[in-house]
């Protein structure tokens, strides 16, 4: 299984536009090679950087979505519409949807994690992304990372 953007190379700079700093819109992902037998799919974006590289704490979650289609393409820019049956969690701002890289200090690093599972999971309250992933454990059929990354101009 894979995962792309159209919107920057695996490793490649995060645009301003998907970010804090910019319009801050989800940029577009492609689905590859679901494996045969999954029933659902999850994604989770987050920094392991934060709040620093150079003295990282805790990964800060980006977006939390669990319960997508095995069949779908993947997601368009903004995020929306989603595909029907997609549940969204909470980021680590207590809300549901994408909220882009605004780094406090340097380059960091904007993991995208897409995970099949063997199951739909159960309607969960909200999930944070460590309940998404107590919740998938024992499930997953397969993984695709993709990695992007950010760093704020000098001001």
């Amino acid at each position: 299984m894979r995962l792309t953007s159209p919107a920057f190379e695996p490793n490649g700079p995060i645009p301003v536009r998907h970010t804090a700093d910019g319009a801050d819109v989800a940029p577009a992902l492609v689905f590859h090679d679901v494996p045969p037998g999954a029933q659902s799919l999850a994604l989770i974006v987050e920094d392991p950087d934060a709040p620093d590289p150079a003295a990282p704490v805790k990964p800060w979650v980006h977006w939390v979505l669990y319960d997508l289609p095995p069949d779908a393409p993947g997601l368009p820019e903004g995020g929306t519409p989603l595909p029907a049956g997609t549940r969204e969690g909470l980021n680590d701002w207590h809300r549901r949807g994408w909220d882009g890289p605004s780094p406090p200090v340097g380059r960091h690093r904007y993991v995208f994690r897409l995970h099949a599972l063997d199951v739909r999971l159960p309607a969960l309250a909200a999930p944070t992304a460590a309940a998404l992933r107590h919740a998938m454990h024992g499930h997953v059929l397969a993984t695709a990372e993709l990695v992007g990354t950010y760093a704020r101009r000098a001001r």
